[in-house]
């Protein structure tokens, strides 16, 4: 890395514009781009051992209610000049509409604004995140300002509604038998050290918080994330990001499946979720992905579960629009963990190690629409599998009928609920940061 020039008076130290031959040269970078795999083109693919299957619309749909729950980040600078200061602003929602109210709208000749404001009833939720070189002033360390943060983020609301009751219920599986503890893999305490902590969930205090035995420090509920280990007091918290979206946003949809079990569990039978991205926790927070099958468990066993997520971008929808001239209309291509690494990953499948096994808590397939229309969904399952069938997915046309009746003209194999939400709660560089921007820059005292 060069120098940089801070002051104008000395140039900029530009990279050498020869040494590439060095790299060029080298015997052994030779070598390793020979045993390099590429993902195959459309020609190469065959359909012939996976499973391919047919589409057949139910008649009677069940699904009566969409929940589909987006969330979008923007990063604003504060201070720019040296040592500059970095804060995110998030948002996330969860939009819910009826069938009938969309069917309604597709059969007028007219769309009434009433009638669209309909599929816009959104609830959104709101976080700010320290970033970089800005601290709370309760707070010592960037770590603890960004845990602070997103933990009174999640206390927020009334008696038993908060996010930080959803996530004891999700994380302690209080929705059977609770379980007495969950093992926290380190403590946030950067002085303490200590590995393998158990949170005693009959010592969780009021204001959702446990007690480490070694250092005597506050941990919350909310570490259980890890979101602490990928934090740097120096470098900040740009890594976090994304984590910190998926999983807020899967939280919310638990935090409404919770609700509807409390209120009226008869729902569930009636109710599409729908995720934009995949059904996974990445990263630090991968290990949610085992709380999230035995819920999934849980609902398949004793209620029903109609979820689906669809992906917009990523090397899996890539490959579908690759084959969408050779996969047959009103088919679902099942993603067995052999054909996503000979066509979609380069890679070795190993059947005791499968795809996604310690993120996804389901399994992926390609959808192409009696249309055309192709999707990438994951919908969940029971177990990991490496070779999944039919059978392993429940609800599987009831999912893909409406996948079908919710698509969207305004984008390329969008969905009504997917494209709503998103515009809805997206954060936009021009000009929502630059208003965020000048906001912060005002309210955050100098």
């Amino acid at each position: 890395m060069g120098y940089s020039s801070r002051r104008g008076r000395r140039p900029n130290e530009n990279a050498s514009k020869s040494a590439h031959s060095y790299v060029i040269n080298d015997s052994e970078v030779q070598k390793f781009l020979a045993q390099c795999d590429l993902p195959k083109k459309s020609a190469d693919v065959s359909f012939a051992d996976h499973a391919c299957i047919k589409y057949e619309p139910v008649s009677a749909n069940p699904i009566r209610h969409v929940i589909a729950v987006d969330g979008g980040y923007t990063e604003v600078v504060v201070e720019k000049e040296f040592p500059s200061s970095t804060l995110c602003f998030f948002q996330f929602g969860a939009l819910i509409f009826g069938i009938e109210d969309l069917e309604s709208i597709e059969h007028s000749p007219f769309i009434d604004p009433d009638d669209m404001a309909k599929l816009k009833h959104i609830q959104r939720m709101k976080l700010t995140l320290p970033i970089r070189n800005i601290s709370l002033k309760s707070c010592l360390t960037m770590i603890d300002s960004v845990r602070m943060a997103i933990h009174n983020c999640f206390s927020q609301s009334s008696e038993d509604q908060s996010l930080n009751e959803t996530l004891k219920w999700f994380v302690f599986q209080e929705y059977e038998t609770p379980h007495a503890s969950w093992t926290l893999s380190s403590c946030p305490s950067p002085t303490c050290g200590a590995r393998d902590i158990s949170l005693v969930r009959s010592k969780i205090t009021e204001q959702y918080t446990f007690t480490c035995d070694k250092c005597s420090k506050e941990i919350f509920l909310i570490d259980v994330f890890r979101l602490h280990e990928a934090i740097d007091n120096e470098l900040g918290a740009g890594g976090i990001l994304g984590y910190v979206t998926t999983t807020i946003e899967q939280i919310v949809m638990v935090h409404l499946i919770r609700l509807i079990l409390k209120t009226k569990p008869g729902l569930m039978k009636h109710v599409l979720f729908i995720k934009d991205g995949p059904l996974a926790f990445f990263g630090q927070t991968a290990n949610m992905h085992i709380p999230m099958r035995a819920l999934v468990r849980h609902l398949f066993r004793h209620e029903d579960l109609y979820l689906a997520g669809l992906e917009k971008s990523g090397p899996f929808v890539e490959h579908a629009d690759e084959i969408s001239q050779r996969l047959e209309s009103a088919n679902a291509l099942i993603l067995d963990d052999a054909y996503i690494y000979k066509y979609i990953i380069p890679g070795i499948p190993d059947p005791s190690n499968p795809y996604g096994r310690s993120t996804y808590y389901g399994n992926k397939l390609i959808f192409k629409t009696p249309k055309g229309s192709m999707y990438v969904a994951s919908l969940p399952t029971l177990a990991p599998n490496s070779k999944p069938t039919e059978s392993d997915f429940r609800n599987l046309q009831v999912i893909l009928t409406n996948i079908e009746k919710l698509k969207c003209d305004m984008y390329d194999n969008s969905l009504i609920p997917v494209a709503l939400a998103n515009k809805l709660v997206s954060l936009a560089n021009h000009p929502s940061s630059r208003i965020l921007q000048r906001f912060a820059t005002d309210a955050v005292p100098h």
